[in-house]
């Protein structure tokens, strides 16, 4: 019988249990696919603990993976039976070993990716994508602020960065976090506990700010991000590890006449062309060695409290994925 990670309330990881699932045939539009490997995201804690509410419980979470397709349903025609495919997209149910999925969202899969690189790399992968090129479009010689430098967006980030010629920031929680991110791109990491991480980017930018901030974190790092930005600057919200942004009143930002931005993943991906756009730049920029994916920390799909857990605990670097 295949297995899934399963949900009947939500709060801490120890609501995370393993149990017995069967999903059945692929309706219309659907893939029937066996699942080599699971990514774990801070999205799933969000649905964990119902900071973004699940349609009902119980439920399996999760919103990426990679494996083999087994079966497709009808009007499906572009995918086949043993299809390598890999996806990051609604809705939840990614942490089973096997699962049905929505085809139009599955991304064939290039020979010289690996299973567990692929489920590591979708959800981070693109974001990086369209948060650099579509959402604050960088360009060479800006001065690029990254928080959470060492995480899985983050290590990405720093490197596609780089590549494109900007001048990167980055905040980590550990100097043994901070040397990872320097050693991924990052030219200024800057350790965050304890400090003050505004008045280090403005002596290394002379004082200008950073063009564009990529903010993960949320809560904890919005003020320091506001003063960090340069007149006129990006402030990109992709996250909130640390929690939600108070409100805000729109006259903040007229203190630099600053944007802020709040994009979703899946509002980019929802159409198909998008989709394949966004995941063929992430595999060619892989290819090309501009960017390098570390290999991805292992958990069983039984160990997934364990995962989140460490994700939260920040225990972690780089990205986590399961293994039905």
């Amino acid at each position: 019988m295949p297995q899934a990670v399963i949900i009947e309330a939500t709060g801490g990881p120890e609501v995370l249990r393993p149990a017995e699932h069967e999903p059945g045939a692929p309706g219309e539009g659907q893939v029937r696919l066996r699942q080599t490997a699971i990514g774990v995201n801070y999205i799933d804690v969000y649905h964990r603990t119902g900071l973004y509410p699940l349609p009902g419980l119980p439920a399996i979470i999760g919103m990426e993976g990679a494996g083999v397709v087994e079966a497709v349903g009808p009007g499906v025609s572009d995918l086949a039976p043993g299809d390598r495919v890999a996806y990051a997209c609604p809705p939840t149910g990614a942490y089973a070993s096997v699962r049905l999925a929505p085809a139009a969202q599955m991304v064939k899969l290039p020979e010289a990716i690996n299973d567990e690189v692929a489920a590591s790399i979708m959800l981070k992968g693109m974001t990086a994508q369209y948060l650099l090129h579509d959402t604050a479009p960088v360009r060479a010689g800006d001065f690029v602020l990254v928080h959470a430098a060492a995480g899985g967006v983050g290590l990405l980030l720093c490197q596609w960065a780089k590549h494109l010629g900007c001048t990167v920031i980055g905040t980590a929680s550990t100097e043994e976090k901070a040397a990872l991110a320097r050693a991924h791109g990052c030219d200024h990491p800057i350790v965050t506990r304890g400090g003050d991480f505004a008045a280090r980017v403005k002596e290394i930018t002379g004082g200008a700010g950073c063009r564009v901030i990529y903010d993960g974190i949320g809560r904890d790092s919005f003020a320091g991000s506001m003063e960090s930005l340069a007149m006129c600057g990006r402030l990109v919200s992709f996250g909130q590890a640390s929690g939600p942004i108070e409100p805000i009143a729109p006259g903040l930002l007229s203190a630099k006449s600053a944007s802020l931005s709040r994009p979703v993943l899946f509002h980019y991906t929802a159409k198909r062309p998008e989709l394949l756009r966004i995941a063929g730049a992430l595999f060619e920029v892989i290819a090309s060695g501009a960017v390098k994916v570390e290999p991805p920390r292992r958990y069983a799909l039984a160990e997934a409290a364990q995962a989140h857990a460490d994700l939260e605990g920040r225990r972690t670097t780089g990205s986590l994925v399961l293994v039905p």
